[in-house]
């Protein structure tokens, strides 16, 4: 089963248009069969997601460490709820369950954590795909300091085009579908796309 790893707020200081947009991916998620894996929070966008996950069936796995258990209201309903020693061990879980990566409108936490599974693409540490849902223009400043950096050739343009940038659910599902269905290498040297899979 494939399984996507969502990145997304746990604040609840945010538009209510957010967390319905995390609603409208869980919903999508789960309308494609596919599992979910979070940061295993019941609150904001985090919890929205998977509850509307779980509504269409999907098995969702939530990963919190242990640090932030009685700081956050965990999602105690996920059908796999994991509690790690710390913040790196909890990253590394959710990247090795995850098959693709999609990024929500969020703060420092989900900044972090994009950058993380995107720099890994690029040294071809992965070759899973990466995809920014971003409807609000939110991470709009962020894909022009990225355009700087190809400009100024601290980037190579392979290496930015390593992440897909989406405005709706339909367009990120489908930008996900399509990388599922790619085997790929991205290197420091430049990206190539090696073959089909069946």
């Amino acid at each position: 089963m494939t399984s996507v790893c969502v990145f997304c707020s746990a604040s609840q200081d945010i538009d209510p248009a957010h967390v319905e947009l995390a609603t409208q991916v869980g919903t999508a998620l789960g309308q494609r069969g596919w599992s979910l894996v979070s940061g295993g929070g019941a609150i904001s966008m985090m919890g929205a997601l998977a509850r509307a996950a779980r509504s269409q069936g999907a098995h969702t796995t939530g990963v919190i460490p242990q640090a932030l258990v009685h700081v956050e209201i965990t999602d105690h309903d996920a059908d796999d709820l994991v509690v790690t020693d710390d913040m790196r061990s909890r990253k590394a879980l959710m990247d090795a369950r995850a098959d693709a990566f999609l990024a929500l409108p969020g703060g420092l936490g989900t900044l972090e954590e994009l950058l993380e599974i995107w720099v890994a693409r690029t040294l071809g540490m992965h070759d899973k795909p990466v995809v920014v849902l971003d409807p609000a223009g939110l991470f709009d400043p962020l894909k022009a300091q990225v355009q700087a950096f190809v400009d100024q050739g601290f980037l190579r343009q392979s290496a930015a085009e390593a992440l897909i940038w989406t405005r709706s659910v339909d367009e990120a599902m489908e930008a996900i579908e399509f990388g599922l269905g790619h085997q790929a290498h991205l290197s420091p040297s430049g990206y190539e796309v090696l073959e089909d899979q069946p």
